[in-house]
């Protein structure tokens, strides 16, 4: 039985093509992952430090937007600065 994987990448390269020359892989993404291949299926993904900080960033938002939707109806409490 074949498994068939998608590639979520736009540009893809071979195990020994990364081991060969990593950082002409990386560049070859423009700034985006690259899919990692080994025998025509991907086995990861080489994602450039400014993706996987961006990429950081999005789920902390995601989770505060979470945090944000549950108290959403939780009653108001002021507080003056003073008594801070």
């Amino acid at each position: 039985m074949t498994s068939v994987h998608s590639i979520l990448a736009d540009v893809s390269a071979g195990i020994s093509e990364l081991k060969k020359n990593p950082m002409s892989v990386i560049a070859q993404g423009e700034g985006a992952p690259v899919a990692i291949l080994n025998r025509n299926e991907p086995v990861f993904y080489a994602v450039p430090a400014d993706a996987y900080e961006a990429l950081i960033d999005k789920i902390e938002d995601l989770e505060l937007a979470v945090i944000v939707r549950a108290r959403m109806d939780q009653p108001e409490t002021e507080i003056a600065l003073d008594d801070l």
